[in-house]
């Protein structure tokens, strides 16, 4: 009798050590490339902001490592960082887990010359495209097709200037930031396309699955209390969440 209830006793005390959960991180390993006010090597810029607003509150400290954005993705499909900062809702297939919140949106942009006709979504197909290597806005804008990927910015305004290109697509930021390099920007118009959630993507592994549900739980709090709204306002910003 005593032997069987210490069965009992041991079969009950394995299977509570199986169910327990592992302690929450107290950090999370964040990488981005560096955009200019969003998410600057030191630390400032919009999305830091944000991330700190989620995670620091609940005891989970920011750790920021700068790299080229598809070497971010590459370091969180291994398993060497749990988060990179700017995708697109399921960008990248393998590797990684998108969690059920955004933290922001991108206005997507058409950058051209005034000689251009105005764009939309439903013309766009018509015309030559080019954007940065990466980006693949072919998955989220509908039936494009004449398109070119470059590898940087640069170059990009000469493109539109001598008819090699018709539109450059971007967010609004990136093409307003590339327009102050341009000799005379009023040569060009800015026409919004859409707007595009941005994710963190997380590694697929038990430690990116826990910060992304912590992520999750704390978007829900953070944008039914309104708490985010005054940091958007601060770096004049559009909030994404009305």
């Amino acid at each position: 009798m005593i032997a069987r209830c210490l069965a009992i006793l041991l079969v009950c005390v394995l299977g509570s050590e199986a169910n327990a959960q592992p302690p929450a991180p107290k950090e999370i390993n964040l990488v981005s490339d560096v955009w200019e006010q969003y998410s600057e090597a030191d630390g400032s810029g919009l999305a830091w902001d944000v991330l700190r607003a989620v995670y620091e509150p609940v005891g989970v400290k920011l750790n920021i490592q700068t790299m080229p954005y598809t070497r971010s993705i590459g370091l969180v499909q291994r398993g060497e960082a749990d988060a990179w900062v700017g995708s697109y809702l399921d960008e990248v297939q393998q590797g990684v887990f998108y969690p059920h919140w955004n933290y922001d949106a991108d206005q997507i942009t058409a950058l051209s010359t005034l000689a251009t006709p105005v764009p939309n979504l439903q013309t766009l197909n018509q015309y030559r495209l080019v954007w940065v290597r990466g980006y693949a806005y072919q998955q989220y804008l509908p039936n494009l097709t004449r398109f070119r990927e470059v590898q940087r910015r640069n170059g990009i305004l000469e493109m539109l200037n001598f008819g090699r290109a018709d539109y450059y697509i971007d967010a609004r930021t990136e093409v307003e930031q590339l327009l102050m390099t341009a000799a005379d920007p009023a040569h060009y118009r800015v026409t919004v396309l859409t707007r595009l959630p941005i994710y963190l993507g997380f590694a697929d592994n038990p430690r990116g699955h826990q910060l992304a549900d912590l992520f999750d739980q704390r978007m829900q709090v953070l944008v039914e209390q309104g708490t985010l709204k005054p940091i958007f306002q601060r770096w004049k910003q559009p909030y994404p969440f009305d």
